[in-house]
């Protein structure tokens, strides 16, 4: 009989409303259940430490007890970390680091219990839950799917603030915890284990069973850590282990972000002083970086996620979905799909003009997965069952029961109504139409419909396995429910989905155009390629605005100008002389030719061999122009931001945008404007709507009217308001 089955609780619950609830059973092993009362997951809060410490007094009352099992009431979640909301509470450092020295005395009674207490983790392990886990004296997981451990402190400008930067180095070893928390990576199962943090990964239904199996066995004594991991921890290696990390890290952040800087001190500390020296730094750490501008601009962002993901963005609720059409087996035909079936496990059937589209995308994702499978993130008989999901066609058979198609064929207006129409014909009448257009109305596209309240425009971005954001485009005779099924369509595909007005651009495109059409008027100045990429770069974009031109296609990058010039106005004009470099069939990264060269040493175009990416100088005497870097970073990055700020403003104030959070999710998720500035909106409070006026009418009285101040811009700076209330 499995000691589940034996089990006899004594409850000694506080109450009906107790966070933790302890009961002991027959065999005298007690369990505490923890449960957050009508939420869906559990997460850590100030006002339970003194719950905590009660259940802990009862615990120690019972007479005979053999230790204690820590396990979730939840069904797919042990806890999800510390609750971020009790941030925003503290008003000075010092409250935030009383705050982090309560989690911190929490968890060390857990430590020094004198009993055993057994973690037994199910589900999502974050953050704080991963550093109660980690005061326990033994950890035992599932092997469950849903099984994640981490702390993911540092995506939020913070560090972990409970003792976790001081138990997982003794646990796992330096050099291994440091790549963990500086990264914020999420584990599985089975990594946790290989690594050491956690004891056994079990199946679920006997997860408990192992969990006190080990209360029972007692405090076993642990395994030396690898000797490579005690060499980097030694005096001999500590100092060159922190100077690689030191540049490494310094090399991905430029020094925008100062959370990871205080992760490596705070762990130095605790190896060079001490645990107690390191709990201090650690606390001390926690409640400079809460108070920072960065942490506050990443928590921002945040709560705006995750209050997406709960939205509809619509008035109606979503039609239920379980086919989805793609047409066009190309790049983005064949991302769609990817997404369709590995993260939404929804059945997708692709149809392109031929076979070789067809083989292209299942190709794509085959590949996709077998590389997971080669990583062991996958097992083949998983690769095998999403593969299922995925069929191909060249004529309609199998669309009748589509709920939604995406359609990803040329950027062509004539080709996507022929398309409207086809779909119309050969599916159910309450199939949805998405176009993936990122330039042509959506309202042009649904002129040839019967139903064009069913027509929307669904904007993905390249990679579409890897950009986080999807424009969702209603026209005005989009209906509610066609809107609120296109946003839950891109929710099930892993993505955070904006709702966007139908003009020319939408938000995305018609922000980014002058950003880039600057980088090219410097660069027609005289500029290096180089030079303004790296200004943008340092300012805190993932990529230079030219850099990013070739590598979207400076063909595809540039077609949407003409359009916004013709709808928009002159401010959305490029340099004429870069109308050259599409006469000199440049493209860019794709056909090997751009601002960039893109050859191996031997000669060979990017499909042979690894790629070395020099600027390519024959794109100077192309342009006419001898380059040489006379404006100063901080001019470039200035000139080129200052535009993408004010089109923001431009296109909250023509409701493109439906509000400041949607405008500042759509910059940083869909062209990584820098999250450490939490995007346009929050960038200009934190400057003042004065100060951007200001440098807007510097600039524009320099260079020009594309410069000139957003009308709403000015009335705001007038009235000293905040986009950010």
């Amino acid at each position: 009989m499995a000691l589940a089955e034996k089990e006899t609780v004594i409850s000694t619950t506080q109450s009906n409303q107790s966070v933790f609830n302890f009961s002991v059973r027959d065999d005298n092993v007690g369990v505490i259940t923890i449960d957050v009362p009508s939420d869906k997951v559990n997460t850590l809060k100030a006002e339970f430490v003194e719950q905590f410490l009660t259940t802990f007094e009862k615990a120690q009352q019972f007479s005979g007890l053999k230790g204690l099992v820590i396990i979730s009431g939840k069904p797919d979640t042990f806890i999800a970390g510390a609750d971020i909301s009790m941030i925003a509470g503290c008003q000075t450092q010092e409250e935030a680091t009383e705050l982090a020295q309560k989690g911190q005395k929490l968890f060390a009674q857990i430590s020094s219990y004198p009993l055993p207490i057994v973690a037994a983790i199910h589900g999502a392990c974050l953050g704080g839950g991963l550093e109660l886990a980690l005061a326990c004296h033994a950890r035992i997981c599932s092997l469950d799917d849903k099984t994640r451990l981490g702390l993911p402190e540092v995506q939020l400008g913070l560090l972990p603030g409970s003792g976790g930067t001081q138990r997982l180095p003794r646990l796992i070893g330096v050099s291994a915890a440091l790549d963990m928390i500086l990264t914020g990576r999420q584990l599985k199962a089975r990594q946790a284990k290989r690594l050491g943090i956690v004891d056994d990964a079990v199946s679920l239904d006997i997860l408990l069973d192992v969990a006190v199996q080990y209360v029972k066995k007692g405090s076993a004594k642990r395994k030396p850590l690898p000797w490579s991991q005690r060499m980097m921890a030694s005096t001999l290696g500590r100092p060159l282990l922190f100077h690689m990390v030191r540049r490494k890290t310094q090399a991905k952040t430029h020094g925008h972000y100062p959370a990871p800087e205080k992760i490596i001190n705070v762990i130095r500390t605790g190896l060079e002083k001490g645990s107690e020296q390191g709990f201090q730094a650690e606390a001390k750490a926690f409640g400079e970086l809460a108070m920072s501008p960065e942490s506050a601009a990443l928590r921002s962002l945040f709560f705006a996620s995750t209050t997406l993901k709960n939205e509809t963005g619509s008035s109606e609720q979503p039609a239920e979905i379980k086919q989805v059409g793609i047409l066009g087996g190309g790049l983005m035909g064949g991302g769609i799909a990817n997404v369709t079936i590995t993260r939404g496990n929804l059945s997708a059937r692709i149809k392109d003009i031929n076979e070789k589209g067809i083989n292209q995308a299942l190709k794509y994702t085959w590949d996709l997965l077998s590389k997971r499978v080669k990583q062991r993130r996958l097992k083949p008989s998983e690769r095998s069952r999403q593969m299922s999901l995925l069929t191909g066609t060249t004529d309609y058979s199998g669309f009748k029961q589509a709920d939604i198609v995406v359609e990803a064929v040329f950027e062509d207006l004539v080709l996507k109504r022929k398309m409207v129409s086809e779909i119309e014909d050969n599916t159910k009448p309450e199939t949805i139409f998405a176009s993936n257009t990122s330039s042509l109305p959506i309202h042009k596209i649904a002129e040839v419909s019967t139903r064009p309240e069913q027509v929307i425009g669904l904007h993905y971005f390249s990679p579409v396995d890897k950009m986080p954001l999807v424009e969702v485009i209603p026209h005005a005779g989009t209906s509610e429910k066609t809107i609120a099924t296109a946003v839950s369509l891109a929710k099930k595909q892993g993505k955070t989905a904006i709702v966007v007005g139908d003009k020319a651009g939408f938000y995305v495109n018609r922000i980014l155009t002058p950003y880039i059409n600057e980088a090219g008027y410097c660069l027609v100045k005289g500029e290096p390629v180089d030079h303004i990429d790296k200004a943008l770069v340092n300012f805190g974009f993932p990529i230079g605005p030219i850099n990013l031109l070739d590598e979207v296609g400076i063909d595809v990058g540039t077609k949407i100008i003409p359009i916004l010039v013709e709808q928009l106005g002159d401010r959305f004009a490029a340099p004429e002389i870069l109308e050259a470099i599409l006469k000199d069939n440049r493209k860019g990264k794709k056909n090997g030719r751009g601002f960039y060269s893109y050859v191996n040493k031997k000669g060979f175009f990017k499909s042979f061999g690894k790629t070395s990416k020099e600027v390519d100088t024959s794109i100077y005497p192309l342009l006419k122009i001898r380059p040489a870097a006379n404006m100063s970073p901080v001019d470039i990055a200035e000139r080129c931001v200052m535009l993408m700020l004010n089109e923001a403003v431009h296109c909250l104030d023509e409701g493109i945008i439906r509000s400041p959070r949607d405008g500042d999710i759509g910059a940083v998720f869909g062209i990584g404007f820098p999250p450490f500035l939490g995007g346009p909106f929050r960038y200009i409070d934190q400057l003042g709507c004065d100060k951007v006026v200001e440098v807007l009418r510097r600039l524009e009285s320099k260079y020009g009217e594309r410069f000139t101040p957003c009308g709403r811009l000015i009335q705001m700076a007038e009235q000293k308001k905040k986009f950010h209330t």
